[in-house]
């Protein structure tokens, strides 16, 4: 039998015809769902991932990056906590409002001029979720002054009792004000009240106050350093990590597939108190702490696992990012077992030292970040809302996010010009100042640290102190920071200590060479 002969116009004609037609009758594309997960006192060297010598198995982040694209020189705008989520949040920097960090019933640290990310996607029709540490204050409703004393680090302290507070109003200038749709946690661990709270709302009003001297349960590295104030009865710490991976996966499940969201998912963890559940016992070689960062790769884990099984994995962009470096715990943990949660860095948590700043960061986006990138390109964790919004097609209203790049050309591998940011501010509190441009770091202190660093860890490390006025490094030949440069280069002391302070006289930072 002859095959039948169809003429090659026809076919073309057809496969045209067929094309159209399948591409009309897609719906339109989602926008993609956000999710940022924020570890609390994380070091770069904590991921394995970035540590050769780690003792610590973190199998979860080391598949996120393989997924996705890690960051060797991504930063914090600060070196502790509140300021840091601030800045991610706003993309502002952190000392344009305050440096410290929010106190036990503190007031909100926003000014009610910021416009926040979530706002901005809220805005887009997102549905917004908050859920963990928030630290960034409330307006407690007090009925009076303060009425408990404590003895606490040498100082006498005045706290409130759960009858000075009124329990049964909502909170304001929390989560709620500041553009989430929804807000489930305890506020952050260490600090009163102990209790839950969803949306705006205490769930179970304390009774009871918490006896820093006496938790009820037993911590297994370092101490609770847990603040007085009112608990619920029986209340217990070692809950609150699992509760929080619990509640994260329920509010994944329960999403609209048709309608986008976004996810602030902020770990408490590995945070001190250094509490893994028992299970996570012995699970690394780095001691309880090492087993709490197992635990804290396992509910990352377990989160991820929940957009995979929702069918939101290839629709979802995933930022993974710490508020600052590791806690003084992590010297004598080198000493002890060999890992260095700070990895190669100088300095820790609250130091314009590397440590106290240079965070993991890992972004993944299937379909438009490449698996398996690495880039090398400074970046701020103050970035994240201008990118965010450049890739949803937002435009940022005037003086919101001044100090917020867009990284949107990196994550996908377009071109762009080296180095995108002009520069950028390391600070924590109102004395020291750092300023990165390109390899040069310049810093206005004879120390990047806030305390010193213990002899037995010199020993370790051959580190030296340094007693010239002000400190220069080229962090691409040493970012150890061990030379000083300072009395070598004059004129770039003079250029880096200028622009610091017109960057500080500044009211906006970002894409100042456009």
């Amino acid at each position: 039998m002859q095959a039948l002969s169809v003429p090659k116009s026809n076919i073309f004609a057809f496969l045209f015809l067929f094309l159209t037609i399948s591409a009309c009758s897609k719906e339109p594309s989602t926008p993609p769902n956000i999710v940022i997960i924020y570890a609390d006192d994380m070091g770069y060297g904590d991921l394995a991932i970035q540590n050769s010598n780690s003792k610590i198995p973190t199998p979860n982040l080391d598949n996120l990056a393989k997924e996705g694209m890690r960051f060797t020189d991504a930063h914090s705008s600060s070196g502790i906590c509140s300021p840091s989520r601030y800045a991610l949040l706003t993309g502002t920097y952190h000392w344009r409002r305050q440096f410290g960090i929010v106190g036990a019933f503190g007031k909100p640290f926003f000014a009610e001029t910021d416009i926040t990310l979530p706002q901005l996607l809220k805005a887009e029709g997102y549905s917004t979720a908050c859920i963990g540490k928030w630290h960034l204050g409330w307006n407690w409703e007090f009925q009076n002054q303060p009425t408990g004393e404590v003895e606490q680090w040498g100082n006498m302290t005045k706290y409130y009792l759960s009858e000075d507070i009124d329990w049964s109003k909502p909170v304001s200038g929390g989560p709620l004000d500041r553009g989430f749709d929804y807000y489930f946690g305890d506020g952050t661990i260490n600090f009163p009240p102990y209790a839950w709270v969803e949306n705006d709302r205490i769930i179970q009003a304390p009774s009871e106050t918490m006896d820093i001297n006496n938790i009820g349960f037993d911590v297994k590295e370092g101490s609770w350093e847990f603040r007085p104030g009112p608990k619920v009865k029986d209340w217990n710490p070692y809950e609150v990590l699992p509760t929080l991976a619990k509640k994260t996966k329920e509010w994944i499940k329960a999403q609209d597939k048709n309608k986008p969201f976004f996810l602030y998912f902020a770990l408490p963890s590995p945070h001190a108190p250094i509490i893994p559940n028992d299970e996570f016992d012995g699970k690394s070689q780095a001691g309880p702490y090492g087993d709490f960062m197992v635990q804290t790769d396992w509910v990352i884990g377990e989160v991820l696992a929940a957009l995979e099984e929702q069918g939101l994995e290839e629709n979802t962009i995933v930022i993974f990012s710490a508020d600052n470096g590791p806690e003084h715990y992590a010297w004598e943990r080198a000493e002890k077992f060999d890992h260095f949660s700070m990895g190669d860095f100088r300095g820790l948590k609250r130091d314009v030292w590397e440590g106290g700043h240079h965070v993991p960061f890992i972004v993944k986006w299937p379909g438009h970040i490449q698996a398996e990138s690495v880039s090398n390109e400074l970046i701020s964790q103050i970035d994240v809302m201008a990118t965010i919004a450049n890739i949803i097609g937002i435009e940022i209203p005037e003086k919101a996010a001044p100090d917020s790049y867009d990284f949107t050309a990196v994550f996908t591998g377009k071109e762009y010009n080296s180095p995108l940011r002009e520069a950028t501010i390391h600070n924590t509190n109102a004395k020291i100042w750092g300023i990165r441009k390109g390899d040069w770091l310049y810093i206005n202190d004879s120390t990047g640290g806030l305390r010193p660093m213990p002899e037995s860890f010199k020993e370790l490390t051959g580190y030296t102190d340094f007693h010239t006025p002000g400190l220069l490094f080229n962090m691409k030949e040493d970012p150890e920071q061990r030379d000083n440069l300072f009395e070598k280069y004059p004129e770039k002391i003079t250029e880096l200590s200028a622009l610091l302070e017109d960057y500080r006289e500044s009211e906006s930072t970002a894409n100042r060479a456009k």
